[in-house]
């Protein structure tokens, strides 16, 4: 899909969703094991990646507020699921021989580092793998946006979203069987009409720090390494 594209920090954002696998609930070790062999074919061609996960497969503040919870407190459970995840990731990232450092908006020492801009920086310049865990460590605010938010922050090239599906379509092709996907759009386009590849706050972010995203399937064996080489399927969400 014409030039090879040149990322030398990037973003992959992967919901909580997909590290279920085939699974019914929690983390396939298998799924992680393949997300994490492609996150170190990137590392070892020189690209930094900063990992964010979602933490759907353990609990979704959405639908616990949804269910009668107070939406805070459901949201608190949520972050804490997507520490469990990065710390998952980490384990299986530094058993392959790749450096991973799970760094929480949320304070808790005993577990993994707490995040700063400035560290995560340093980690990466490293070539460590910077997993960014807890959200924004506020509630109201999904990992969408806090993702948008790091790579705003670590001034990354492009924010890379896997997903279940291969980009951005008209509507949910899961659903509908004519529902178009596109191969390019502007933020304002996926604002104005209302496509659900991540929510408003995520793309106003990634649109006013002019980063890229590229929406691809996760579940799609060596596709994000082909999505940065500007080869495979995807949509790219751009000025």
């Amino acid at each position: 899909m014409g030039t090879r594209p040149s990322f030398s920090r990037v973003l992959l954002k992967v919901s909580g969703e997909a590290l279920m696998g085939n699974k019914e609930f929690g983390i396939d070790l298998d799924m992680a094991g393949r997300v994490a062999d492609e996150v170190a074919l990137a590392v070892k061609s020189g690209v930094q990646v900063a990992l964010v996960i979602g933490g759907g497969n353990i609990f979704r503040g959405v639908a616990g507020a949804a269910s009668g919870m107070d939406r805070a407190n459901a949201d608190q459970m949520g972050m804490l699921a997507t520490v469990m995840n990065a710390l998952a990731m980490q384990d299986v990232l530094v058993s392959k021989g790749i450096d991973a450092r799970a760094m929480s908006a949320i304070h808790m020492p005993t577990v993994c580092e707490s995040f700063t801009r400035s560290r995560a920086l340093s980690h990466l310049s490293k070539g460590k793998v910077v997993l960014c865990a807890a959200g924004t460590g506020n509630p109201f605010f999904t990992t969408d946006t806090a993702a948008a938010l790091r790579a705003a922050e670590l001034k990354c090239d492009a924010f890379f979203k896997g997903t279940s599906v291969d980009g951005v379509y008209s509507a949910d092709p899961k659903v509908d069987k004519n529902a178009e996907r596109f191969q390019a759009l502007n933020y304002d386009e996926v604002l104005a009409r209302n496509l659900k590849v991540m929510d408003a706050a995520a793309i106003a972010l990634a649109r006013d720090n002019a980063i890229p995203v590229f929406v691809f399937s996760i579940r799609q064996s060596g596709e994000f390494n082909k999505v940065l080489n500007g080869e495979g399927t995807f949509t790219k969400v751009t000025v």
